[in-house]
């Protein structure tokens, strides 16, 4: 490990003197670096400095941590921490930055996008290039180049005249000149006294460009007071036509700031109304019913099996409205559920050669959890599913439309922006629910937008919709915090409102969990809970919900307009029966089922006899059975299964002649060509299926037969598809290692670095470089192995693995044997063997 006490020269010199805590939090935050494991802390500074890294690790700063880089992309490299505090706080100070500041810096030391003492500081290449002011990518502090890149390719005569006009002494050399004017620029005083001197027109000129862009278009003929801006250098160009306002000008017309408005600490989440927290639950718990019978009632009309897949996958629109009118609600709402119930793995498509979408085995396993724990399944699903239903009917790269269980609707950072949201929440008191502006700009707060993609922000859209879905699936009641959803996310209640944190970010240790926070929130993004937490977290919200969800009835109320009301959710059993036995006419808060005839007979259809049904409503109604559902119940009975109807093509058969003569005079049969075969036969060039609806259109209550005569029962076939396993989340980047890979991988680099930095004993023969694997003969090998373990000394070896990995190490042999040599590996601090033939060469380290 480096001195402390001497200033790190470089990246991987600033890594070297880390010790293993500080270098966890550098993979923790930055999980990219550690895939593949680094061979030594070199590599590593070389991948934290690679473009793509760096461009990822900026992204996911804060507001402030990302304005403390862009001030030091501006300032000088190295940069003192007093020049950097100026940048951010200007002329006039602010108590708020200043106390801020360490901890934005130490974010972005711990990140490694910056190094260096406090005297010293430096942004790493990359970001600076990111940054920096170009005209190809202005800075977003609005600053131009500095008045020595402005001036790069002026003529030295045209630069000498700038210094003579602004009343500077003539200098021999250009790098001179542009070092005073510089100096002039920088001096508050006399840039003061320079600037007082000009006509106004002049001086709103440069108003117009201090805070950016800080380009220009003049004429080939400028006007008086242009003229005089570009003769004292005020204006550089940089192009025919073009103009710039050098970075050291425009800081002393702001002030000193290298932002217009620095936001130190993160916007506090307003509460818009507060209600009684019993009021929130029930309300939510009320909310998480509905959202159960809803899937029910979604996986009960796609239980024959739903609509077709289209060709590029995916719901059609047509389907998709089609099941929108039959759960009631909105399509958006309707692609919702839909979306949910595949996230959930209770629908998929069933993979046959007409592909239909159906419910799965794992709905039947669903459908038999008690209520609370089904909720908790659905809740837990649309946490950490990637798939959005807010972007259907959108469109994709290549202008397509996003249609519902289709490409293109996964968005990595779903679950992170969700479980923020929801802990937002959780900061609440109880009851709290907040206004969507005050959660909208704390997120754009925490992720600022980088990037050409500033309209489309897709982190605000994502808490739009998180914010609407919570209600609907009864996570937030009133647009609170439920206490079930809060134990949803393993979190307690707070008995402070959210208070403004010490610090930007308002983030905790990347070891530390929150009792508020279910997952950790850093650079790196949440960490979700883990399959432990996940469980007890689950259990504790239905122990939670199960008390407020209502108890299913094992009654209705039949009254005599021959409807039965079910004032509330009916057992499992009964519901299912009187699906069959009535159509349902209205929902609510309580159920109109209405009796007809298609339906009695549907239900003798299913092989329920008029017996049956009346001992079934006695026993589950609470008001007397009317009399005229128990006429209409005998008088479907009685007239149904007289017709029979078989496959000859189809033939119908019944004992009486005279209702065979009535069926063949009705106009309304001529498209079945029926014909006579027998006095108490008809033959009909149609199929049984088409027959039986027919006689059916005309009022009949024909019934099926089998081919030995009996009477078939028909029920709904329930249509499963093969077990499928719900979709997988699409990761956001790579996983955040836990504990034993994050100590595995520091081993491993530190063992590298060892490898790669430890000093080797000078030797006639020609040194490897730095990184290279020493090469040495299998003699040469052989002969330093053997005379190491007599004298006891240490080794440096290169060694190649079975899997053709290269690496360096440090050994102290203690036996050479067989082709093996045992030794001490002080790189993996523990005694290892190696054949021989594995090591590459062996070189003596130098003796301290």
């Amino acid at each position: 490990m480096s001195n402390p006490a001497v200033p790190p020269r470089s990246l991987a010199e600033a890594l070297r003197a880390r010790d293993d805590v500080s270098l966890a939090a550098l993979l923790r935050a930055r999980p990219d670096l550690i895939t593949p494991v680094p061979t030594d802390l070199t590599q590593l500074a070389t991948r934290a400095g690679t473009r793509a890294s760096v461009v990822r690790a900026l992204e996911r700063l804060d507001r402030f941590a990302l304005q403390t880089a862009e001030a030091l992309a501006v300032a000088a490299d190295p940069a003192p921490y007093g020049e950097l505090l100026a940048l951010l706080t200007g002329d006039d100070g602010d108590p708020a930055v200043s106390a801020a500041l360490p901890r934005a810096l130490g974010t972005l030391r711990e990140q490694a996008l910056v190094w260096g003492d406090d005297d010293r500081l430096r942004l790493v290449r990359t970001a600076r290039e990111l940054l920096a002011p170009a005209p190809q990518h202005p800075s977003p502090t609005g600053l131009g180049p500095t008045v020595q890149e402005a001036t790069a390719g002026m003529s030295p005569g045209r630069i000498q005249d700038i210094v003579t006009a602004a009343g500077l002494g003539s200098t021999h050399d250009a790098v001179s000149a542009v070092a005073s004017l510089t100096a002039l620029f920088a001096d508050r005083g006399r840039m003061s006294a320079l600037l007082a001197g000009l006509p106004e027109e002049s001086r709103e000129v440069l108003s117009r460009l201090v805070w950016g862009p800080p380009y220009g278009q003049v004429t080939a003929e400028p006007a008086v007071h242009l003229r005089r801006l570009l003769d004292l250098g005020l204006l550089v160009p940089t192009a025919p036509g073009t103009v710039v306002l050098p970075r050291e000008v425009a800081l002393h017309l702001r002030g000193g700031r290298a932002h217009r408005e620095v936001a130190p600490l993160p916007p506090a989440v307003e509460p818009a109304a507060t209600h009684r927290p019993q009021v929130v639950d029930a309300t939510a718990a009320g909310q998480a019913y509905t959202a159960l019978a809803t899937v029910e009632e979604l996986l009960k009309d796609w239980d024959e099996g739903g609509p077709a897949v289209l060709r590029a996958g995916g719901l059609s629109v047509r389907d998709l409205k089609r099941t929108a009118v039959a759960l009631d609600v909105a399509e958006p709402v309707a692609a919702f559920w839909v979306e949910l119930a595949y996230a959930a793995g209770l629908l998929a498509s069933d993979g046959e050669a007409d592909e239909r979408y159906a419910a799965t085995p794992a709905h039947d396993e669903w459908l038999e959890q008690p209520p609370a724990q089904r909720w908790t399944r659905l809740a837990q699903a649309w946490l950490t599913a990637t798939r959005v239903s807010g972007l259907v009917g959108g469109r994709d790269a290549k202008d397509r439309t996003l249609s519902t269980l289709g490409p293109g609707l996964d968005r990595s950072a779903a679950p992170e922006v969700r479980h923020r949201v929801l802990t937002l929440l959780a900061g609440l008191p109880e009851g709290a629910s907040p206004s969507r502006e005050s959660v909208l700009a704390r997120l754009r707060w925490e992720r600022p937008l980088r990037g050409p993609h500033r309209g489309d922000d897709l982190r605000s859209r994502l808490a739009e919709w998180t914010l609407t879905e919570a209600e609907l699936l009864g996570v937030t009641g009133r647009g609170a915090l439920s206490g079930h959803g809060r134990a949803l996310l393993g979190a307690s209640a707070p008995k402070t409102p959210d208070k403004v944190p010490e610090g930007p970010g308002d983030k905790l240790p990347v070891h530390h969990r929150s009792p508020v926070d279910a997952v950790h929130q850093g650079p790196a993004g949440p960490q979700p809970l883990s399959p432990a937490e996940q469980a007890t977290a689950s259990a504790a919200a239905a122990r939670l919900l199960a008390p407020l969800l209502p108890e299913p009835l094992d009654h209705v109320l039949l009254q005599a307009d021959l409807t039965a009301v079910a004032p509330g959710p009916l057992q499992r059993s009964l519901a299912e029966v009187l699906d069959v036995l009535a159509d349902v006419e209205s929902k609510g808060g309580a159920t109109v089922y209405r009796f007809t005839p298609g339906s009695v007979r549907r239900a003798l259809d299913a092989g329920q006899a008029a017996s049956d049904l009346h001992a079934f409503l006695a026993a589950h109604s609470r008001t007397p059975v009317p009399q005229p559902l128990t006429y209409l119940i005998d008088d479907v009975a009685r007239r149904h299964g007289h017709l029979r109807v078989g496959a000859a093509s189809a033939y119908v058969r019944c004992d009486d002649d005279a209702l065979l003569n009535e069926i063949l005079a009705d106009k309304r049969a001529a498209g079945l060509r029926l014909r006579r075969l027998a006095p108490t036969v008809l033959a009909a060039q149609a199929d049984p299926a088409s027959l039986l609806d027919g006689l059916r259109a005309m009022g009949f209550a024909p019934a099926a037969e089998s081919a030995e005569g009996d009477v078939l029962i028909t029920r709904a076939h329930a249509h499963r598809t093969p077990p499928r396993t719900a979709p997988e989340p699409v990761p956001d980047g790579p996983p955040v290692p836990d504990a034993t890979l994050l100590s595995a991988a520091i081993r491993a680099v530190r063992a590298g670095d060892l490898a790669a930095t430890t000093p080797r004993r000078q030797t006639d023969q020609p040194q490897p470089a730095t990184g290279e694997l020493p090469r040495t003969s299998s003699a040469e090998t052989l002969a330093t192995m053997q005379a190491a373990v007599l004298t006891g000394e240490a080794l440096w070896i290169g060694y190649v693995n079975a899997e053709g990995a290269a690496s360096q190490r440090v050994i102290a042999p203690v036996r050479v044997e067989g082709g093996f040599v045992t030794a001490y590996d002080h790189t993996a601090d523990e005694v290892r063997t190696y054949p021989l033939h594995r090591v590459t060469g062996v070189a003596e380290l130098a003796e301290e």
